[in-house]
């Protein structure tokens, strides 16, 4: 029977744990699958959560511990002894293990690393601890299943079963060189109808993609979901095999690119949750307050060259629409920079950056036009003159293709430049294009209505 998890089972666990009934907690938990004991332990207290921990055997709380959150995990861990923690990272493959033992302090790396006994897994962790964040290198796993072109095909066989052991899952068989290059892959149906005294070099196919270790982790997502791969080997300049990254992993690294992308794009410009501390979200929003501050206060001082016009009856009404001309100018321009971050990211944004502004024109002209023909159509229903009406219209619609092109051209700029193009979705833009809009509106207006 699946769990319930809620208010009343939290209070059950917590009395079983107060009483150290020890036997029923772990028969409640036996066949829970061990993101929903995660999801448990996210709700219980540090010490409760630790309980539970060392109440079950590592082989289950190793992926426990790869689905708790960051935080949690951390408070966990530091709970532990660096010898239940080796424990618990000779459960996981490689590339898991390095990701808990990363958020250690490299003294406590050390303590943690010299206690596993499975001196393979030592070593492997350690390497893939030096690879830089956002590498290849970094969110690779050692464990796969590799085979030497000069074996014989029952060799091969034999040498398959020994290494699937250590491999959750074979996406699929590499095959190297004597100098540990690799060369191509293997298919296991043209494994299957070898002849037993074939030579694997007889079926080897050739084309493998690959990574080099170095390659950006987003780069690396762009290949895999290009080419539809479950999994893809990693190797060094000398075409040497390092090992693979799978699907899962790369899950991982979209999920924190678009969460990472969103919250730049509302104007927070550090990787921040809900549960951080007052100061770490303070600084995460404070700056593009700060960007908006500045804005605001500049469209200040340019509505102010223009308060002589306030005493007007006519012309005093200009300053009503202000607001409305802003919101249309940050409206178009987040439209228009999200669509092209979002293109940026899927690599689908190519060809003349000339030809994509003259696109944006005539977009914003067709959205212009029908929305200052709405504008006149209300001057017209309120009494306004059409002069003063078409002045309006036509600021809007100068407004709205100046903000489409700062929209369309920021975020290609910035992408060039290697800056992440999301932080143009959100302040940045609105900010640019209030300022430019209210300037326009004002212009223009003067030019019309001749103040």
């Amino acid at each position: 029977m699946e769990l319930e998890i809620n208010k009343e089972l939290f209070e059950h666990i917590e009395l079983l744990i107060q009483n150290q009934n020890d036997t029923a907690i772990l028969e409640m938990l036996a066949d829970e699958h061990h993101a929903d004991i995660a999801e448990i332990l996210d709700e219980l207290s540090l010490d409760n959560a630790t309980y539970i921990i060392k109440l079950l055997d590592s082989e289950k709380t190793s992926d426990i511990l790869m689905e708790l959150d960051e935080d949690i995990r951390e408070k966990i861990l530091g709970n532990l002894s660096a010898k239940e923690i080796a424990e618990e990272l000779e459960e996981l493959d490689s590339d898991d293990a390095a990701d808990i033992l990363g958020e250690l302090s490299e003294e406590r790396q050390e303590r943690v690393i010299s206690q596993i006994d499975d001196d393979e897994l030592a070593a492997d962790i350690k390497e893939l601890l030096t690879y830089e964040d956002d590498s290849a290198g970094s969110i690779m796993a050692k464990e796969l299943v590799k085979v030497n072109e000069n074996w014989t095909i029952p060799r091969c066989i034999k040498e398959m079963r020994l290494q699937a052991e250590e491999v959750t899952r074979v996406h699929s068989i590499y095959v190297i060189n004597d100098a540990e290059q690799l060369i191509g892959r293997l298919s296991l149906k043209d494994l299957l109808i070898a002849p037993a005294k074939g030579n694997i070099s007889k079926i080897v196919r050739p084309k493998v993609d690959s990574v080099n270790v170095i390659e950006n982790v987003e780069e690396v997502a762009k290949i895999m979901q290009k080419y539809d791969l479950e999994a893809i080997p990693v190797v060094d300049d000398k075409m040497i095999l390092l090992g693979r990254i799978t699907i899962d992993d790369i899950v991982d690294v979209m999920k924190e690119e678009a969460e990472k992308d969103y919250q730049l794009a509302a104007g927070i410009s550090q990787d921040v949750e809900a549960d951080d501390s007052i100061w770490e979200l303070t600084k995460a929003r404070l700056p593009w307050l700060v960007l908006g501050l500045f804005g605001g206060l500049g469209s200040v001082f340019i509505m102010e060259s223009y308060e002589d016009i306030m005493a007007n009856p006519t012309l005093g009404r200009l300053f009503f629409f202000t607001p409305l001309i802003a919101a249309m100018a940050g409206n178009v321009g987040v439209q228009s920079s999200a669509i092209i971050v979002q293109g940026l990211a899927n690599d689908v944004v190519k060809g003349s950056l000339f030809n994509r502004l003259l696109k944006e024109v005539g977009l914003s002209l067709i959205n212009g036009i029908v929305l200052g023909i709405l504008v006149i159509i209300f001057g017209i229903i309120t009494k306004m003159t059409f002069t003063f009406s078409l002045t309006i219209a036509i600021s809007m619609l100068c407004v709205i293709i100046v903000a489409a092109l700062i929209g369309t051209f920021v975020p290609i700029v910035l992408d060039k430049r290697g800056i992440d193009p999301a932080i143009a979705t959100g302040p940045f833009i609105t900010t640019s294009n209030d300022i430019f809009g209210i300037f326009l509106f004002f212009y223009i207006a003067k030019l019309m209505l001749g103040f």
